[in-house]
């Protein structure tokens, strides 16, 4: 099992990102989402969406400036973050969820991992 996440980088406050995050077949048959975890702060939950793409879940702190969206044929997941902040900042991962029947945004109910990408926002 598999998940590659790419897209960080260096951006000046209000930019915008698009990470990616190439996923195996056994990781991708499930809810995806994306984590992340700021210096010296807990990993929270940032977005997920369904198996079938139809159903979205966004943290508040996000949810007018994050897009999460699913390629199947890719087998990718990709998380477009618009109006950057300089509180934005941290490592983001992305995650599949192995724990069927439960909320979204627990990062204990996900069981497959990337290694994650630094998104760094200048102020």
């Amino acid at each position: 099992v598999q998940l590659q996440a790419s897209g960080g980088g260096l951006v000046q406050a209000g930019g915008s990102l698009r990470l990616s995050c190439a996923a195996s077949q056994r990781a991708f048959d499930n809810v995806m989402g994306w984590f992340r975890q700021a210096p010296g702060k807990e990993r929270e939950f940032v977005a997920a969406i369904s198996r079938s793409g139809r159903n979205t879940a966004y943290a508040d702190s996000v949810e007018d400036r994050f897009t999460i969206s699913r390629d199947d044929a890719k087998n990718t997941v990709c998380l477009q973050i618009y109006s950057l902040k300089p509180e934005d900042t941290a490592v983001y991962y992305c995650a599949a969820k192995t724990i069927y029947g439960s909320a979204w945004y627990s990062p204990l109910d996900y069981g497959y991992w990337g290694q994650g990408t630094l998104v760094t926002v200048s102020s």
